[in-house]
């Protein structure tokens, strides 16, 4: 890969907060975080703007005791099983579950399936991830 130098002007204080930022969270030179929060803009414009195919994780926090939601969880993977990559299924304690799945499809596809699991009866917390491969190559 080859790389390119460039200059930026920025704010003194701006800097000094990114440079407290950088080593607060140990996020490595300036010019690799600058790169990684490049990397971030491009991935947020290509999901909103809902071209092509993306990737993401479907993180699910749920009570496994609430009638049918186990079953329900299980039944929506194989009704979508080719928007279900994969799952993980943790138990925290008796009665809460985690659950992580890996998606792929369309940013739509993957914000509607995400919005039917999180409104589920029983779901006490959950997050939808979205990136784009289609950046990387893919």
């Amino acid at each position: 890969m080859e790389l390119e130098r460039i200059s930026i002007t920025i704010e003194s204080d701006l800097l000094e907060r990114f440079e407290e930022l950088l080593g607060r969270r140990e996020l490595g030179n300036r010019s690799e975080a600058i790169r990684d929060l490049i990397r971030k803009r491009l991935v947020e414009d290509e999901v909103e703007s809902g071209a092509g195919r993306a990737v993401a994780s479907l993180t699910l926090l749920y009570d496994h005791e609430q009638r049918e939601l186990a079953k329900h969880l299980v039944e929506s993977g194989h009704a979508h099983h080719a928007r279900v990559l994969s799952s993980l299924h943790v138990h925290l304690d008796e009665r809460l579950c985690l659950e992580v799945q890996v998606l792929q499809g369309t940013p739509a596809e993957l914000r509607h399936y995400a919005d039917r699991m999180l409104g589920l009866r029983g779901v006490k917390h959950g997050q939808l991830v979205l990136s784009s491969a289609r950046l990387w190559g893919q």
